[in-house]
């Protein structure tokens, strides 16, 4: 699809036999999504779709810095409370403590934060307490 248009030619007829000489050649073929629906259809029409889509498949966010700590502490708890070993547990929580503390040392942007740092060795007894059930 590189060759100009020829003069005096046509533009649908032109691009229609490139279409036509890219499918004799296979260039269609066995392309990512081949006879499956494409996503998103059902969904009303955003004019920013392509960049929620690629935020998605990128693991990214736009939350406020206030929220997104919020969120971040909120996986360290779940984090902590799932790991493997009392230091990997303190580990985790001194990370985001750390965290907690430059916010309300200097506020963030957006909704109030609402967090303290947390208590690690209550963190800590809800840790051994959680490995000693069955």
């Amino acid at each position: 699809m590189t060759e100009r248009k020829p003069a005096g030619v046509g533009f649908e007829t032109w691009v229609d036999r490139q279409v036509r000489e890219a499918e004799q050649r296979g260039d269609f073929a066995g392309l990512p999504g081949l006879g499956k629906p494409i996503p998103g259809l059902e969904r009303p029409y955003d004019a920013e779709w392509w960049i929620k889509a690629k935020m998605q498949r990128e693991g990214l966010s736009v939350l406020p810095p206030s929220l997104a700590l919020r969120k971040a502490a909120e996986d360290a708890r779940r984090d902590a409370l799932n790991a493997r070993s009392e230091a990997e547990v303190r580990r985790i929580l001194a990370g985001t403590n750390e965290a907690i503390r430059a916010a309300l040392a200097r506020p963030p942007e957006g909704p109030p934060l609402n967090l303290k740092p947390f208590d690690v060795d209550a963190v800590v007894e809800e840790w051994r307490a959680g490995r000693q059930r069955p």
